[in-house]
């Protein structure tokens, strides 16, 4: 459910305000309203977690290349600045000797085609106040120069020559060169050194992968104080005697926050959120129901806080759907495999978890009932016991329980059908009942779309899979349904009937084309029937080609198509459950609810990290 919020603002006075919004961020029940702050202390925090990020990242990079070390304790804070000083330092050295590296390298490929020469005198003819400018050219070139030159030395192809006090004109046929300020010799030994000083700091930067843990800790720390410093900048303040700051606090949290006002003697107001604001949203859910917020924390999808919290339905029908899509009790056996591995692993079952054996058990359920192990009709005909389990008329293989295969593909439509017809049916039960707690009769209007979804159902059968159908009475309760939607869509409390009936007919045209798209929607439940077999045909297509290789020195072969195919076809499986499954929860259902997913998630101003002797951040800044 969908928690309900109280808008509070505290006052305090402004020489107690730090001490008060530290035992404020203790308690971590108030959602602060966002407010834009510049300050320079803030400024320093930022570029502190900037460079705390970026030495993390080069360390997560070398530990990948090395083994962990075992003693990974959380550096104080002065130790740790300490560590991160010499280590920014270093990473500062590395890249100021790949710059100087690459350099050199470049004046190396430029020294080489000319061999060893004497740098240093070149250097003291001009310290006598000559300018010597050098150029490279081939000897056809060289013959027609008519001014004075010094041969400095030749690859057989070219001259390298020095002008004294002259340049020579760029016509395109002589290249000037920028020469280096030290000879090949000079630049060799150079490169050695500085790769060899690398070697040496790459090596103690890797050594330093053991501050991985510290720095995560000290990352948290300081945005736990960026967050601390933009609310204190944020309050609003009058004359330097008191200062406010206001947010939302849930009603189940208000015994806690009306004792921190209490222990810390600040005053308060709390009231309901008006219309026109936006609270932020606080889903709260049993265990049972809360395992399906992984799913909705990987999609960054939070209702409104006056929308629906549609947990429990999402959990029962994504359940459902992720079983048909998948379509295959073995793949729900490698699923069930690796949770139980994660569980075994985090010796704990979080919510993913328990997520994944109810979704992989849902699979080994479907796939049992329909007859689908590896896409193998071989295992449904030899192995009695999984034939048994399988119901005939839903089965992926009709010929062997004696029935044509349209007969049980018409099964299954029919069966996605009537799930989407319940599913859609539901939205309007659950619009029915809120609308009749508030005493709005456009409930009357949610009538008339269960009417229309209800009668549309028919439409589609026969349409779809041909089944007779009344189209007289099918017509009849869609039109009145229409009707019944034209004039009551638009009324709600307080809104006079007649206006109520008028804003309905001014929306008639769109009305109608939201009739035509719930027979659309209806019949996009079809996508359950349609991937499930696609997923089967893919199995069964890699089978066969592994069947036609398994003999003599082609088994391994056939062996491998059966690991990639079925990996590939699994992968697939996987991912159109996330654009199929949880799109039928999500547009469908959620359209049918008129639910928009517009929220933003309720996140307190609370403490991240416990005050201790490691976190010093805040003083080592403010001071």
């Amino acid at each position: 459910m969908i928690v309900g919020m109280k808008r509070v603002s505290i006052v305090m006075r402004s020489h107690e305000k730090v001490n008060t919004l530290r035992a404020l961020r203790r308690v971590g029940v108030m959602h602060l309203d966002d407010v834009e702050v510049q300050s320079e202390t803030l400024s320093q925090l930022t570029d502190r977690l900037s460079d705390y990020e970026t030495i993390s990242a080069i360390l997560k990079e070398r530990a990948k290349k090395m083994k962990m070390p075992k003693d990974q304790q959380i550096l104080s804070s002065q130790d740790f600045l300490v560590a991160h000083d010499h280590l920014v330092d270093l990473v500062d050295t590395e890249e100021a000797l790949k710059e100087n590296i690459a350099q050199l390298s470049k004046d190396r490929d430029l020294l080489t085609p000319y061999g060893e020469f004497d740098m240093k005198g070149l250097r003291d003819i001009c310290s006598y106040g000559y300018e010597l400018s050098f150029y490279a050219l081939d000897k056809k070139v060289l013959s027609s120069i008519e001014a004075d030159y010094i041969p400095i030395a030749s690859d057989g192809k070219q001259t390298v020559i020095a002008t004294v006090s002259l340049q020579l004109p760029d016509d395109g046929k002589t290249e000037r060169i920028h020469w280096p300020h030290h000879s090949l010799s000079e630049t060799l030994a150079r490169i050695e050194h500085d790769s060899s000083r690398l070697q040496q700091v790459v090596q103690e930067i890797g050594e330093n992968v053991y501050l991985l843990p510290s720095y995560a800790f000290h990352t948290r720390v300081v945005e736990q104080e960026i967050e601390f410093e933009k609310v204190e900048e944020g309050m609003e303040e009058s004359h330097s005697l008191i200062s406010w700051i206001s947010g939302y606090i849930p009603e189940d949290r208000l015994d806690q926050f009306k004792a921190f006002a209490r222990n810390e003697k600040v005053g308060y107001s709390l009231s309901d959120p008006d219309e026109e604001e936006v609270p932020p949203t606080k889903v709260k859910n049993n265990k049972v129901i809360s395992i399906i917020s992984p799913v909705f924390d990987l999609l960054g999808t939070v209702p409104g806080y006056r929308e629906y919290d549609i947990s429990m339905w999402f959990l029962m029908f994504f359940a459902v759907f992720f079983a048909m899509i998948i379509g295959d009790g073995a793949y729900g056996l490698i699923l069930l495999g690796i949770a139980a591995g994660a569980h075994l692993k985090t010796k704990k079952a979080n919510n993913g978890i328990i997520l994944l054996y109810v979704m992989s058990s849902a699979s080994i359920v479907w796939g049992a009932i329909t007859g689908a192990w590896f896409g193998s009709q071989w295992i449904i005909e030899n192995v009695g016991f999984l034939n048994s389990l399988v119901i005939p008329q839903i089965s992926a293989y009709p010929e062997v329980f004696g029935l044509e295969a349209t007969t049980a593909q018409n099964t299954v439509m029919q069966l996605c059908f009537i799930i989407g017809t319940l599913h859609l049916s539901l939205a309007c039960v659950i619009n029915i009942h809120k609308k009749i707690g508030e005493r709005d009769i456009s409930l009357v209007a949610d009538l008339g779309w269960l009417m229309m979804i209800d009668a549309l159902y028919f439409l589609v059968l026969l349409l779809v899979i041909e089944t007779p159908a009344n189209l007289p009475a099918i017509t009849t309760v869609v039109l009145t349904g229409l009707l019944l939607v034209i004039l009551f869509g638009a009324q709600g409390p307080n809104i006079p009937f007649v206006k109520g009936m008028l804003g309905g007919l001014a929306g008639l045209f769109t009305t109608f084309l939201d009739s035509i798209s719930a027979f659309g929607n209806i019949i996009s439940y079809i996508r359950l029937f349609a991937v499930g077999m696609a997923s089967l045909a893919i199995a069964q297509s890699f089978n066969s080609m592994a069947s036609m290789m398994m003999h003599g020195f082609a088994i391994p072969a056939a062996i491998l198509v059966l690991l990639l195919g079925h990996s590939l076809n699994f992968v697939m499986a996987l991912l159109s459950v996330v654009v199929h499954g949880v799109r039928l929860n999500l547009l469908e259902f959620s359209g049918q609810l008129g639910m928009e997913w517009t929220g933003y998630a309720y996140e307190p101003f609370k403490e991240t990290v416990e005050p201790t002797s490691h976190t010093l951040v805040e003083t080592t800044i403010r001071s």
